[in-house]
């Protein structure tokens, strides 16, 4: 498994992860748990953000780590 693969799966991961947590922060009625379940997706998006930009550039700098486009390629073929 290439260091792209595995950085797609660690993306994909925290995007779930993110999206629990906001579906926590709609299921609970304490205000307290609806902020602190806000604010930790808020900022695992940050890191979820920040990752996509090593991402991109690591697909910038090594074209043989685009993983999304090379599943796409092997669909077509």
């Amino acid at each position: 498994m290439t260091i792209g693969t595995q950085m797609h799966q660690t993306l994909t991961s925290l995007e779930g992860a993110v999206a629990d947590l906001k579906s926590y922060a709609l299921q609970t009625e304490d205000k307290t748990a609806k902020k602190q379940f806000t604010d930790y997706a808020n900022q695992l998006d940050s890191i979820t953000q920040g990752l996509k930009g090593r991402v991109n550039y690591l697909e910038s700098q090594e074209p043989q780590y685009k993983v999304f486009q090379q599943a796409q390629q092997s669909q077509q073929q």
